[in-house]
């Protein structure tokens, strides 16, 4: 492993310097691109305006026109957090219209992703007049054909990467889609469900509807905004900025959702320092919990209630299933880490995991545990009934994978499609996440193929891994004061978090929690704290490490911890 430092122009931080910004700030900013204060806005004026979203105007008028006719809408929403927001927003948004509004979740072990042919007709037995999608539906060709033989329109949100053909639905909003010039190409599923309700408002607008009642703030979505934008770990581009600030803001001042606030509640979270760290790591979790090992209307109730019993009762709840999850995640690793020697001394490009015993809903964080260990592209594969209690599926392998930086997995996964067709049965994702469904009988041709794709694919140095860095960080500002500032700014992919280097004299290390090391640092005759997540490799008496600067509180009282990150060997 090689650290390398953030390049940045000097002009850039100098810049930042003058108009105020703190030192270590200025620098990271910098570091990331950032040539003028003004680029750091987070004022909702500095949002792009929804007319440059392609057909957000024609989305408007079809829910505006469902609307004033009384018709039935359904949200048809996804299992993860992103999707369970979206829907929140979605049906906070339409009920404050006065619209006849409901949703439903597919069940992943049984209907997977998506809105298939097989939902459309769970959803029909409802009668809607409106089929509205959320976080999905770009690939659903197969499904919205039968909503259109059925009669029911059908309203396209999301925004993953479309593929060779569109469904064939009434409308369709995705920023990714062919002829789209929006310019945050970065928004998540709930970011256009945001938009299409902003447009929605400016419809309703024209048409008089607030004539004789107030005109709903949809300012009160951007906490839901926020954590769907966060957990589902989209680029934090300037626009998803802005949204992830404006929600933040309203969890800070207490004005956040019920469920969301009691989810901080049972993760001793104060709502008053929320950080988007908390957003990704604290409350995506819990809410994630749900979609993957039960129902996520479980995580969409907690959203949507205003009852705070209700929402307590719903918090609690996903915390146990997220303590569930961890211990299955655990186990998976556990097994997992077995053949790790044998994979890292394999010479391919990309490695392919499967476990009779795994559960399909936890193949996607070990795919992230194990790509980060082995820092290539990595699928993990379970049984498609694992998580179903009727033995649906069977026979059927679900796999979930992430990427490395410079290598897109999606294509990779579209490319093998092609090159063995019908091997794959259904795929979709992103540059560094996808998941997939296969036959178990072709797992190891499979496998095979898409190693040997990825190594065709893979860039010159790609599996190589190097850690960006902040470089050095003055003593002077290895403070709790610096650590609070780093908290409450705007984090996230794309742009990530501080992480600085130095070399540290080790005067003590122990395991606690069972998976995790905490550390005594020396440097310059002062000693820190720290902490490594994760690992329980020791360290060497000197070591050049790569942190985090973070606040540990225990019982009231804070200090400045540093969080290793990387250890360069």
């Amino acid at each position: 492993m090689q650290f390398v430092e953030r390049k940045f122009a000097e002009a850039d931080r100098q810049a930042l310097l003058r108009a105020g910004l703190h030192p270590v700030l200025a620098r990271v900013y910098a570091g990331r691109q950032v040539h003028s204060p003004d680029e750091l806005s987070t004022d909702a004026t500095k949002l792009v305006e929804p007319a440059a979203l392609a057909n957000v105007e024609r989305a408007a008028a079809m829910l505006a026109d469902a609307i004033g006719a009384k018709q039935r809408i359904l949200i048809v929403a996804d299992y993860d957090a992103d999707g369970a927001t979206a829907c929140a927003v979605g049906l906070r948004a339409l009920r404050s219209f006065g619209a006849k509004v409901d949703y439903l979740v597919p069940d992943r072990f049984k209907l997977g992703y998506g809105l298939s042919p097989e939902l459309v007709d769970l959803a029909a037995e409802r009668q809607p007049d409106l089929l509205v999608t959320v976080d999905n539906g770009i690939a659903s060709v197969d499904g919205v054909a039968r909503a259109n033989a059925l009669g029911i329109a059908t309203l396209i949100t999301d925004h993953h990467l479309p593929g060779d053909a569109l469904p064939a639905a009434t409308c369709i909003v995705n920023p990714n889609q062919p002829g789209c010039d929006f310019p945050s190409k970065s928004l998540a599923g709930v970011g256009v469900m945001f938009y299409v309700m902003l447009a929605l408002r400016a419809e309703l607008r024209k048409r008089d509807a607030f004539s004789d009642r107030p005109q709903p703030n949809l300012g009160m979505l951007t906490d839901l905004v926020a954590l769907g934008t966060v957990a589902d770990v989209v680029p934090l581009d300037a626009n998803n900025r802005v949204l992830v600030a404006q929600g933040l803001n309203r969890i800070r001042a207490g004005r956040a959702a019920p469920g969301l606030n009691a989810l901080l509640r049972i993760a001793g979270r104060s709502p008053a320092k929320v950080s988007a760290f908390d957003l990704g790591f604290v409350l995506g979790p819990r809410l994630n919990a749900a979609g993957r090992l039960a129902d996520m209307g479980l995580g969409i109730e907690c959203l949507v209630t205003d009852d705070e019993a209700r929402a307590a009762n719903c918090a609690q709840a996903l915390d146990a299933l997220n303590r569930e999850r961890r211990k299955i995640e655990s186990d998976m690793l556990d097994t997992a880490l077995g053949t790790l020697e044998t994979v890292r001394e394999a010479s391919g490009a990309a490695a392919v995991f499967f476990e009779p015993g795994w559960h399909q809903g936890v193949v996607g964080i070990l795919a992230a545990r194990l790509r980060e260990r082995l820092h290539r592209p990595v699928l993990c594969f379970a049984r498609a009934d694992s998580g179903a209690e009727d033995g649906t599926n069977a026979g059927l392998l679900r796999g979930s994978g992430r990427s490395i930086p410079g290598f897109h997995l999606r294509d990779c996964l579209d490319l093998v499609a092609k090159r063995a067709p019908g091997m794959i049965l259904r795929f979709g994702g992103h540059a560094q996440a996808a998941g997939l469904t296969l036959r178990e009988a072709d797992l190891d041709r499979f496998s095979r193929l898409f190693e040997r794709t990825a190594a065709e694919r893979m860039p010159p140095g790609a599996l190589s891994p190097v850690v960006e860095t902040d470089g050095i960080l003055d003593s002077a500002y290895l403070s709790l004061e610096v650590a609070q500032l780093i908290e409450r700014q705007i984090w996230g992919q794309g742009f990530p978090q501080p992480v600085f280097c130095d070399t540290f004299v080790v005067e003590n290390q122990r395991i606690v929690g069972e998976r995790h090391l905490k550390l005594k640092l020396m440097k310059d005759g002062r000693r820190y704290e720290a902490i490594r997540f994760g690992s329980l490799d020791p360290l060497p008496s000197r070591a050049r490490a790569a942190y985090r600067l973070s606040v540990n509180e225990f019982n009231g009282l804070q200090n400045v911890q540093l969080t290793i990150e990387h250890v360069e060997r």
